[in-house]
């Protein structure tokens, strides 16, 4: 997709030529009005479907932008409601002049009413609650009015705090029963101790939750209301902040420069919660999980720093960098000493982004499980390490063991690169179409694999999900319609059948002092599968279906505001896979197993139940009313604990190369031991071997002519 990539950054450049910007607007202080500009004509220019600026769209941002600010109705009154709506048809006006004014209203206006919410839950949380009273709260905030009074919001956030509140103060009381069951001599608390305890608790949720809000700046809150704009021209076209660009970056490629160190914010501290395998922290065994980084100094700078109270992206920032740069954190270690430790950067790869594979053995067959979180690529540099190549190496390891049948499994995995999906659809079948992708200014045109070879002919089966997304589905689809694999899991994957390429905004703005503007991930095609059909809103729907704890939950394509529709073109010319014989007959094996297994009818009965908890939106806050539904959830939860007690008695292990690596690895090593025993539980996976099997014992395949499908 390389090549649409740059035809559409040239088509985009060469309009920019005739386009409205003066070089006046680039040099415009106000950087904001300038990406309100630019993003409004790459949209309009660029986007597959793009959307009228008009009355009825402005009304739509207004009411998404909204809620995306105030989702709990917490902060805004109904008097503020009222004076923002004197724009609710103005926003797509403001758009096309450069105009931020209703932002600028709404940002200001939501900043005071933070302050003034913050004063109120510390008001509330000073004086014990009373869990004697019988009273709801309610969740349908959707539903609920803004609050026209102060004394109505107050009473809001009393219910809101409560409902916290008495959570923390049941929890507490069930600790307290299981520590005296324990330990008779155990010091027992009152119930006014224990609620006191609820409280705090809340209180320094609710402190940890308005810090990260006052961490927050004005740029933060314009990307927001950014996005509402852009959102309505599909889910998946979005604006990424210069931070956020390079946090998808590493997202695509699971690569970054710096020390190899996750950090998290707690009050005005930064604390190191983990340790990347393999980086540069983890190499010199100096940082340790806990430890607090206090100073960042660079190498050609004479102080250091001190992050103390700094934002955490910004932190962040000063503590990345290139490869072979050093610097040098003060850290306050966990026993409260406090060093200078010098870390050389460099290249961390984040070990959970690439594929992972194991072994099988059953009824003394082998059988390869390849497991690909996302298909990964390097945007700037394809040949760079990348899922089509892994994924090919890691099928070349498992033949060397003697492989006779392989899973891949692609659940919860939410895309990535199409060319990805090319090559790897490439190594189980000879050459032919692979998707179908039809753009605005391209039309039509089918993406292929050139390569008569076939790494792998054997037995495939593909585990999908509610959450295997977009190229996912590609790959899945496309191995349906050639009917090279089985495709196993959900009723139907996620549905999203659009392909996003990210623009650089930047590279339109030339000789300016406005800084980095960031990117704009934005639809420009569509994919179809080699049958013609499209997965948009449909997905793929698997040739055994079986229920998971997502059977219910409105999670897809569908089910998100402004999806692009679906519609069907031509088929592709291709061939059958004709490898197999019985393969009518394996899915019937496996339809019938599914149909017989207890196990699996206590996960549909489990997926209802997480239906109905999450249909409820009222809740008492007594606390005898309270305890007995808790009560009653744990009794039904309990009977649902059996799902994650199941074992397949199959055993799963790495393969050679990477259990040399567990000699010096450690955290490797424990999470394939981790990742091992969720397969032997998993029974899915347990499924997929039993269908290889049945391919391997029924000796159904073959060699012979293939079928032409047109």
């Amino acid at each position: 997709m390389k090549r649409n990539y740059k035809l559409l950054v040239l088509v985009l450049l060469f309009a920019a030529a005739s386009c409205s910007f003066t070089t006046k607007t680039f040099n415009d202080p106000n950087k904001d009005k300038t990406l309100i500009e630019l993003i409004a004509y790459v949209l309009e220019n660029g986007h597959y479907d793009a959307k009228d600026l008009n009355d009825s769209f402005s009304k739509e941002v207004y009411s998404d932008y909204l809620e995306a600010i105030d989702p709990l109705k917490r902060y805004l009154y109904a008097s503020d409601i009222e004076e923002f709506q004197t724009y609710e048809t103005l926003i797509d006006d403001q758009i096309k002049n450069s105009d931020i004014s209703f932002f600028d209203l709404t940002h200001t206006r939501l900043v005071e009413r933070m302050v003034e919410a913050e004063a109120i839950y510390k008001e509330i949380l000073s004086e014990p609650f009373d869990y004697s009273k019988k009273e709801v709260f309610t969740t349908d905030y959707e539903k609920q009015p803004y609050a026209t009074s102060k004394e109505e919001m107050k009473e809001r956030w009393r219910k809101q705090l409560k409902f916290s509140a008495i959570a923390n103060f049941y929890d507490l009381k069930k600790e307290q029963e299981r520590e005296l069951e324990n330990n008779p001599d155990h010091k027992i608390k009152s119930d006014a101790e224990l609620e006191k305890e609820a409280r705090e608790l809340t209180k320094t949720s609710l402190k940890e939750y308005f810090d990260f809000n006052d961490d927050l700046e004005r740029k933060d809150w314009f990307s927001l209301y950014v996005n509402s704009i852009v959102e309505e021209f599909d889910p998946h076209t979005f604006y990424f902040a210069p931070q956020d660009k390079d946090r998808f970056d590493q997202a695509m490629s699971g690569k970054l420069e710096g020390i190899g160190a996750r950090l998290q914010k707690k009050n005005d501290n930064v604390k190191i919660v983990e340790i990347i395998s393999g980086g540069p922290a983890w190499r010199g065994e100096e940082v340790e999980v806990g430890d607090e980084i206090l100073k960042v100094k660079q190498e050609d700078e004479k102080e250091a720093v001190s992050i103390v109270g700094m934002r955490l992206d910004d932190a962040v920032s000063l503590i990345k960098g290139p490869k072979g740069t050093k610097v040098t954190l003060t850290v306050r270690k966990v026993d409260g000493t406090i060093e200078d430790i010098e870390i050389i950067r460099d290249v961390v790869e984040i070990e959970e982004t690439y594929a992972k594979t194991s072994v099988v053995k059953k009824n003394d067959r082998i059988y390869g499980v390849i497991n690909l979180p996302k298909f990964y690529f390097n945007m700037e540099d394809y040949s760079e390490r990348n899922a089509a190549s892994d994924v090919k190496q890691e099928i070349i390891r498992l033949k060397e063991q003697g492989m006779e049948g392989l899973v891949l499994d692609l659940r919860n995995n939410g895309g990535g690169s199409l060319k990805t999906v090319v090559d790897i659809a490439g190594l189980f079948i000879k050459e032919g179409p692979i998707v179908q992708v039809k753009s605005k200014m391209e039309g039509q045109e089918v993406l292929k694999d050139t390569d008569p070879s076939v790494l792998w002919d054997g037995p495939l089966v593909i585990l999908v999900n509610e959450l295997s997304a977009s190229a996912s589905e590609i790959l899945a689809a496309a191995m349906q319609d050639y009917k090279r694999a089985i495709i196993i899991g959900s009723k139907q994957t996620y549905g999203k059948g659009t392909v996003q390429n990210v623009l650089d905004l930047n590279r339109w703005v030339r000789n300016s002092d406005l800084g980095d503007l960031g990117a704009l991930k934005i639809t420009t095609q569509k994919f179809y599968r080699v049958n013609g059909g499209s997965t948009q809103l449909e997905g793929v729907k698997s040739d055994v279906v079986v229920p998971d704890k997502f059977s219910y939950i409105d999670i897809g394509e569908k089910d998100q505001e402004n999806p692009l529709p679906w519609d069907q073109i031509d088929a592709a010319n291709y061939k059958i896979w004709d490898g197999y014989v019985g393969f009518e007959k394996t899915l019937s094996n496996s339809k019938l197993r599914m149909a017989q297994n207890p196990h699996l009818k206590l996960i549909q009965e489990n997926a209802e139940w997480i239906r109905e908890q999450r249909n409820e939106n009222s809740f008492p806050l007594s606390y005898e009313e309270y305890a007995a539904e808790m009560e009653s959830n744990e009794v039904q939860a309990k009977k649902f604990n059996k799902i994650s007690e199941y074992e397949s008695n199959l055993t799963y292990e790495s393969l050679p190369y990477e259990k040399d690596l567990f000699t010096t690895d450690t955290i490797l090593a424990e999470k394939r031991q981790r990742w091992h025993q969720n397969l032997s539980s998993d029974i899915y996976m347990e499924e997929a071997v039993n269908v290889l099997e049945d391919m391997k014992t029924n000796n159904i395949k073959k060699t012979g002519v293939a079928q032409m499908k047109n």
